[in-house]
């Protein structure tokens, strides 16, 4: 009995579907991962004609190396996604990149070839200022770093520290600028805000401070910006409130010099503090005489300071409407030039300029374009070279306000461009390619009725030609592309032949970026369809993502609508688009004149077969969008439906609330459930015979939302008797959390687009485990869609006070339906919540060790309403089973597959910090697992109860494709029951499909379709032939 029972756990792990694994030739045929870098924050070009790369540091924490050819990336290290791995400075010489980060904490010296580390050395704590190469005359040898209190002088070779020094009064002196020229000293100047300059000079072998000189300067307020080191170590401030400049020469002078600048007729714009911007070539030499000054966001002016005289070489000012980023300077010590960028609707120029004379260079220009109305360029970074015939050429990186790279050579060739704003993919949604020509025509082929027989009969003949044809084009193209290699063979997807495969596997992905633009990718290839700047999103902005109208209203096109709201002033504005052209919609969404609460998508449809939705402000005025009188009257009918909850989780409360809408006569309630799939906010609906409670909303003026609320108002009138004004809400439930012991940190529904396909589970003794469920309008089954997941954490950080809560609300009364808490426990909590099962993933404090605990809840052996599911008629609770389980892993994401009927077994796609993907069986975290089985157990094929979870690589959907910092994971059906399609998101994007029960709709990719051919066709063969023999020989029997 011992050895079976040992057995049987093996044995039913080996009936588990592993839908992870692939094989070698199916690499890539099914997915595709796409990898970023995110926005720069410094780069460097190499300053060769053949140069081949490009080293660039961002600020998500990245230092890569792109393919300055292709735009690839050549090699990529992600440090951490926090404060800690923030990159302060990055310094190239020769082959080495010096990056500084965590604030100053961390220096590091990389191989630029091959992206290795050479070396890795720990500062001193202190306030980050500033690094720089020290030189001598030779070499350069050194890298200095300047923090609040001290200045640090490190090997280049190695990272090991030379000296490092104290400054003096660093406690009233802010030192923030760092410089050195090759002569054996670094200067260092300090300031005393609004009174003087502290200017120290160290000796690099020893770092003695061979000079210390205050210098008054009562009216600079910084040194960021406002000051600069020009020539031969001399410092140029500008006041603007004087219009005039103030020089210093570090070396030799103790005073600084007032330089008027009212004789060169320079403009300076009101409430603009001007800004200097100088060059310095080499390390090991001086900075140049010329430096630039910005007067304005849109007007810089070239000037020269030598020997002792102020001249004015140039005037570059944009015209009104262009570009207000800077005229980044990249020069060569050979080439000596200087590049400005001009801009004219959208029509960018980029010139160079002779440094020394601010003459401008012929054929130099590049030329590009981009798209009106979209993002202005913000960086510029040069690459100048001498060409073989000593000719000046150069090619120039562009990034854009939407963190697009361009690489433009002469004349305006754009190389390649690079979208690396999906680095910060913040929401996404899948929708449904529209049908071909044919498809449609197929749709309606009988044609109408109104048609008469004949008429119908035509439909349908023409409708027959139309889809002969398309095969027969279909079959043409696939007798030409094997004519040709595979290498020849162009299956280039664009907008125009975007078409509904046959098993809706092909869909296009809408993506919203942090930096506010949109993005259509066709999801088998990834490829970039179009794409949409939003210009007046500010960063930090929310954004929430819905479908209105799908694809399967033709002709009418399919509509998905925007939320943006303002992080500063809670302010929030609608986008209305076309998500399979991204062309903005024809119908005009209203200005939004209060902070909106919350939205509420509603399963009704106006006339024209597009979702309405209902948004909440502040004032708990309620609108809904598009409000037609079909909608109008809709929404009379569904009105005793309708119930909300808000979430402060400042205050810990969770609030119950339910539209009413005040007739002039009469009053009638509308109550409504809200739901929150906890990634991309949906809901479910179901109508209810609910009495009207009397109540009053409170105000709740620090509401923080999960999930927010749209609101719209459209331009169509509304009659009086159903004013729009009208609709307000009403309290009806509250639970209050106390937060000097817990707070809410998460709270999840279920998705609505989810279904059930049984009602509940068969034991072993033949009697069935009824699950939750109701009877949908369309159709499906569903579980308890008013099901609250909240999830609470304790204040108390001590590891053995710390405890983390879930609590099963239900979200109409406010009914806590079970709670359980997890002590000597802490977040961050991931959690699943799908058909009646929530999984959640914590840290146990005590163990130090990851965890699972997964929540089911069954009705029992029979049911209390088989037929429809109402909150407030529940006098049982349900049946709630729980079961924890190890896990040997930290979790970034986690999500539930899910599938068209729900036919399909669920497995949990875990994203781990390696990257990896991991498919887990739900199986593996049944509570109901036996620790000892039974016979029952076994019927059910139950797996025994262990108390780890393993992880097996074979079960990894990604395979090696990693994806780096993963924030999410996003699951959607297909037209197949058995796939699932997947996207996670993060640093990367990666697309595949998996196959949770394996694929037992469809035929595998390596049938042998020429052996059962063979087999059918040699069967039909050897049929005729014992058919003719048989003849033959009945024939001659008839003869005797």
């Amino acid at each position: 009995m011992a050895a079976g029972s040992r057995v049987l756990p093996l044995a039913v792990l080996a009936l588990l579907p592993l839908a992870a694994a692939v094989y070698e030739d199916q690499v890539g045929k099914f997915d595709w991962r796409q990898q970023y870098v995110g926005k720069l924050k410094f780069a460097s070009l190499e300053a060769s004609q053949g140069s081949k790369k490009l080293v660039v540091a961002t600020e998500e924490n990245v230092v890569a190396a792109l393919n300055s050819r292709s735009g690839e990336i050549l090699w990529r290290h992600v440090d951490k996604g926090t404060a800690e791995g923030a990159i302060d400075a990055m310094l190239i010489h020769g082959q080495d990149a010096i990056t500084v980060s965590n604030a100053g904490r961390i220096l590091r010296s990389w191989e630029t070839n091959i992206g290795g580390l050479n070396w890795e050395t720990s500062l001193d704590t202190g306030s980050f200022q500033a690094a720089a190469l020290v030189g001598l005359p030779e070499a350069v040898k050194y890298v200095a770093v300047l923090k609040k209190a001290a200045l640090s002088l490190h090997y280049l070779s190695n990272g090991h520290q030379k000296w490092v020094e104290h400054l003096p009064e660093s406690e009233s002196t802010q030192y923030q600028l760092l410089y050195s020229r090759g002569t054996g000293v670094i200067h260092v100047v300090g300031i005393v805000p609004q009174s003087h300059l502290n200017v120290l000079t160290f000796n690099v072998e020893d770092g003695e401070i061979t000079k210390q000189v205050r210098v008054a300067a009562p009216w600079l307020g910084a040194l960021q910006g406002s000051c600069a080191v020009v020539g031969e170590a001399v410092l140029v401030c500008v006041d603007t409130a004087a219009r005039s400049l103030h020089v210093c020469a570090l070396d030799t002078e103790q005073d600084m010099r007032h330089i008027p600048l009212q004789s060169m007729e320079l403009e300076f714009a009101d409430d603009f503090q001007a800004r200097i911007l100088a060059t310095q070539p080499s390390v090991t030499s001086a900075s140049r005489t010329q430096f630039f000054l910005q007067l304005s966001p849109s007007h810089f002016s070239l000037l020269q300071y030598k020997q002792g005289l102020l001249s004015h070489l140039r005037d570059f000012q944009q015209k009104p409407g262009s570009s207000d980023g800077l005229p980044a300077g990249s020069t060569l010590e050979d080439a000596r030039r200087q590049d400005s960028l001009t801009c004219s609707n959208q029509t960018y120029n980029i010139n160079l300029y002779l440094v020394e004379t601010g003459q401008r260079l012929l054929d130099t220009t590049i030329t590009f374009n981009l798209e009106q109305g979209g993002a202005k360029p913000q960086q510029l970074y040069i690459q100048v070279f001498l060409k073989k015939d000593d000719s000046v050429g150069y090619r120039a990186l562009v990034q854009t306000e939407d963190h697009m790279l361009m690489f433009l050579q002469q004349p305006g060739k754009v190389v390649w461009s690079r979208e690396e704003s999906l680095a910060e993919v913040v929401s996404l949604e899948m929708v449904d390619l529209p049908l071909t020509g044919a498809q449609a025509e197929l749709e309606g082929e009988f044609g109408k009725k109104a048609d008469g027989l004949l008429g119908m009969f035509l439909k349908r003949l023409s409708s027959q030609l139309i889809l002969l044809q398309a095969w027969t084009a279909h079959l043409w193209k696939m007798f030409y592309d094997a004519r040709k290699p595979r290498s020849q063979i162009k299956n280039e997807i664009n907008i125009d032949n975007l078409a509904r495969d046959e098993f809706n596997l092909q869909k296009m992905m809408v993506m919203v970026t942090a930096s506010g633009k949109l993005f259509g990718i066709e999801s088998s290839s990834g490829t970039i369809l179009w794409k949409q700047y939003l210009r007046n999103v500010r960063p930090g902005s929310s954004f929430k993502l819905m479908v209105q109208r799908t694809t399967a209203h033709f002709p009418h096109p399919p509509q998905c609508t925007l939320l943006i709201k303002d992080k500063e002033t809670k302010m929030s504005f609608l986008y209305v688009f076309n998500p399979i052209f991204g062309k903005k919609s024809q119908v005009a969404p209203p200005v939004l004149k209060r902070p909106i609460l919350q939205t509420l998508l509603l399963p009704i449809m106006d006339q024209d077969y597009a979702k309405v939705l209902l948004l909440i402000d502040d004032e708990y005025k309620v609108t809904p969008f598009p409000a037609t009188k079909n909608v109008l009257r809709q929404l009379e009918e569904i009105a005793h439906s309708i119930y909300f909850y808000l979430v402060d989780a400042e205050q810990g409360k969770l609030s119950g609330f339910r539209l009413k809408k005040v007739w002039k006569n009469h009053c009638t309630s509308l109550n409504a459930l809200w739901m929150d799939s906890g990634r991309f906010p949906s809901w479910n609906i179901q109508p209810q015979n609910v009495p009207e409670k009397p109540g009053k909303p409170q105000s709740k003026e620090n509401c923080i939302l999960l999930v927010e609320m749209v609101s719209l108002e459209d331009k169509i009138q509304t009659p009086p008797a159903f004013s729009l004004q009208d609709l307000s809400t009403e309290e009806s439930w509250e639970v209050a959390i106390p937060t000097e012991v817990q707070r809410i940190v998460a709270v999840k529904g279920k998705r609505s687009n989810e279904h059930v396909h049984s009602q509940g589970r068969v034991m072993g003794d033949r009697s069935v485990l009824y699950k939750v469920l109701l009877q949908l309008w369309v159709g499906f089954l569903s579980l308890n869609p008013n099901l609250l997941a909240v999830v609470t954490e304790s204040t108390d950080t001590h590891h053995e006070r710390t405890f983390i809560g879930i609590y099963l609300m239900d979200g109409v009364t406010g009914r806590i339906i079970h709670s359980s808490v997890q002590k000597k426990a802490k977040g961050p909590v991931h959690m699943v919540h799908s058909e009646n099962w929530v999984v959640y993933q914590y840290w146990n404090t005590k163990a130090r060790r990851n965890e699972f605990t997964v929540l089911e809840l069954y009705e029992g052996t029979e049911q209390y309403n088989a037929t429809a599911f109402s909150s407030l008629d529940r006098p049982i609770l349900p049946q709630v089973l729980q079961q924890s389980y190890i896990f040997p892993s930290a979790i970034s994401a986690m999500e539930a597959t899910i599938t068209e009927r729900g036919i399909t077994s669920r497995h949990l796609l875990i994203g781990l910090p390696s990257g990896a993907i991991l498919s887990l069986p739900k199986a593996l975290l049944d509570p109901r697992r036996p620790e000892i089985p039974t016979e029952q157990s076994r019927e059910e094929n139950l797996i025994p109860y262990s108390p780890d979870v393993q992880i097996h690589a074979e079960r990894f959907i990604n395979y090696n494709q990693t994806i780096s910092r993963m924030r999410g994971i996003y699951t959607a059906p297909s037209g197949l029951e058995s796939t699932c399609l997947v996207v996670a998101y993060g640093l990367d994007i990666f697309q595949t499909r998996v196959y949770p029960s394996k694929q037992f709709d469809v035929l595998k990719d390596d049938y042998d379709y020429v052996l059962i051919s063979s087999v059918l066709f040699g069967l039909v063969f050897a049929t005729m032939i014992t058919k003719r023999l048989a003849q033959v020989k009945l024939l001659n029997r008839a003869w005797r």
